[in-house]
């Protein structure tokens, strides 16, 4: 129960990742609040968080927009008491183009969800965590920072821009006592391998158990990390057994990457 008492946002509850955090953030003690665009999507996983014995708080937002953020933070204050962390979970792939060809409308419209989102939520929180003297941001960043490939372009100018921003945030909160880091994951789950490797093997015209089978021998584990193998990154920077780490990035991509 490594976070039992504490209270937790997570921004971007889909089927994958974003329900992975807020469930391993309740099997550590965390009531949650959950904030997403879809409703039926918020009342399933706030069903599943309220099955481990823990509050859910299912809050309907478009994160994007500062009035939502604003709501997100004052309903979990006022319901659920507090805010000890908050998890960025949210994210939008951009179209796959090469850059030379690509709309700089297309680009910022990325932005807006990857940078700016996590940013505006985080600028809500920051007052209520400074006040109280402590508090976890963590971001949710991507492998796509340690490779450069055709395509992928915008989604990395994103999620450096992500990182530079969660960096130079711990820097200027930490003297309130609050921690910003991110995680970065690699392939989340076979079933992303799958879809990687099915595009891909279209694509070049080969079969797609051969391309698959190439992937996986880029990972030194040979499989992809699940998602709740990389809630548990989060779980850890949430929690007081990283109360002296801020500022970092932790890879969780089975050693696609070293850094």
């Amino acid at each position: 129960m490594l976070l039992a008492g504490k209270v937790a946002i997570v921004a971007g509850i889909g089927p994958g990742l974003g329900r992975a955090n807020a469930l391993a953030l309740a099997k550590a003690g965390a009531d949650v609040a959950l904030a997403a665009r879809t409703q039926a999507r918020l009342d399933e996983v706030a069903a599943e968080v309220e099955a481990l014995g823990r509050r859910a708080l299912p809050v309907r937002a478009d994160i994007t927009q500062a009035g939502d953020c604003e709501n997100v933070v004052a309903q979990t204050i006022a319901q659920l008491g507090r805010v000890d962390v908050l998890v960025n979970n949210a994210f939008q792939m951009p179209p796959f183009e090469t850059l030379p060809g690509q709309s700089i409308d297309g680009i910022r419209d990325s932005f807006e969800i990857n940078l700016f989102a996590p940013l505006r939520l985080s600028q809500c929180i920051i007052p209520h965590m400074a006040e109280r003297g402590s508090g976890s941001i963590v971001m949710i960043n991507s492998v796509v920072l340690r490779h450069a490939r055709p395509n992928y372009g915008a989604y990395k100018m994103a999620k450096h821009a992500l990182l530079g921003m969660a960096r130079n945030l711990a820097c200027e909160v930490g003297p309130q006592g609050i921690r910003v880091n991110s995680v970065a994951p690699g392939y989340v789950g076979d079933a992303t391998v799958d879809l990687v490797a099915r595009m891909q093997g279209m694509a070049e015209k080969r079969p797609e158990p051969e391309v698959k089978r190439e992937l996986l021998e880029t990972l030194m584990l040979r499989r992809a990390a699940e998602p709740e193998e990389i809630a548990d990154a989060v779980v850890f920077f949430a929690s007081d057994m990283s109360r002296s780490i801020t500022g970092q990035c932790l890879d969780v991509n089975a050693g696609e990457y070293t850094h």
